[in-house]
């Protein structure tokens, strides 16, 4: 698949997800073998005006390229100003937030508010794109109202301003996470442009990416929130799509994946920052494995990374079974779990 003059080797896109994937994030996707991951939302006012916490958004490295850093706002002239200093910072696509449904978003005119204004939308497009080389995307909603006819509006718009790829993630803007995807939309969108269409929604297995390109006709398929914690499901993807067999991961290996988020995280930003991470994220690698509740409450009071791998440890030689549940997990237990040290009867 081709993207403007960025070619991808695999039609898989990691979705901008705010607060999630950031530089650690987005390496594990990489490695895992999405063929093109994306920064969380990035403030184009932030970057205006020099804001250090914006601009960290930004920190990249090579074994995670091709990047895109997806900005957001309302304003043509800072949108592309942002741009510029996005391209500047060595990313391989502009991708612009036309989708976020988020209430403090929507009031300032940006994200989904931008579509139900076109005229802005409009200058907003063109201005990006007089202001930069590199291959620009945009990311969109169903709209403001079920029949889509908002997102076919904005889709055609954003390719005579020459946008080079379009991201559509069917659901309308009251709907935000709720219900079902329209993939009918995705395949409607699909017949009416020349660019290339990237599908997102629902996409909860391999399975599901595959049926969504052949029922579409999609480009490429996004996917957001089932990667959390599970960026093997990229690699489940490209297995599905080529037909190379692929082993779902077991449970020593997803927590060989849960050891290199923390080595990556201490890598980017240093133990104390990293720490302060780990007591949110770590978890999220043990969703749908045994225990996980007991994993998801220990992982709050690590103070260390030594602690934190110390609790990986011990989360690895819990039994696999005969506890009798998530109740009497040795993770569970009016005494608080010691990491490093012997887990608790249970």
């Amino acid at each position: 698949m081709k993207i403007g003059r960025l070619h991808l080797d695999r039609p898989v896109v990691l979705a901008p997800l705010a607060g999630i994937t950031n530089l650690p994030f987005r390496l594990l996707a990489r490695e895992a073998g999405c063929g093109l991951v994306t920064t969380e939302m990035v403030s184009a006012d932030g970057l205006v005006h020099g804001a250090a916490a914006t601009f960290d958004l930004l920190r990249s490295l090579p074994e995670e390229k091709p990047l895109a850093v997806q900005i957001f706002g309302s304003e043509p002239a800072v949108m592309a100003e942002a741009a510029a200093i996005v391209e500047a910072s060595g990313a391989d696509v502009v991708d612009l937030n036309f989708g976020c449904a988020v209430r403090k978003i929507v009031r300032t005119g940006a994200g989904v508010a931008l579509m139900r204004e076109p005229r802005r939308a409009e200058a907003l497009l063109q201005a990006v794109r007089q202001a930069v080389k590199i291959p620009l995307t945009i990311k969109i909603r169903s709209g403001w109202e079920r029949t889509g006819r908002n997102a076919l509006a904005i889709g055609e718009m954003a390719e005579a301003c020459g946008v080079d790829a379009l991201t559509l993630h069917p659901r309308t803007a009251g709907q935000k996470f709720s219900g079902q995807a329209d993939w009918a939309l995705i395949a409607a969108l699909k017949q009416r442009l020349r660019i290339p269409v990237i599908g997102n929604g629902d996409i909860r297995r391999a399975e599901d990416a595959r049926r969504m390109m052949a029922e579409t006709g999609c480009d490429a398929v996004m996917i957001g929130r089932r990667a959390i914690g599970y960026p093997q499901i990229f690699s489940e993807v490209v297995s599905c799509l080529t037909g190379i067999p692929q082993p779902v991961p077991d449970f020593d290996q997803r927590i060989a994946v849960m050891r290199r988020f923390v080595a990556v995280s201490v890598d980017c930003f240093g133990e104390r920052r990293a720490v302060r991470l780990m007591r949110t994220r770590l978890a999220w690698f043990g969703k749908g494995m045994r225990h996980s509740a007991g994993l998801r409450k220990a992982v709050g009071g690590i103070n260390s990374i030594e602690e934190a791998l110390a609790l990986i440890d011990a989360y690895q030689q819990l039994p696999k079974a005969g506890l009798g549940g998530e109740e009497i997990s040795p993770f569970i237990s009016a005494e608080p779990f010691r990491p490093g040290g012997r887990p608790p009867e249970g």
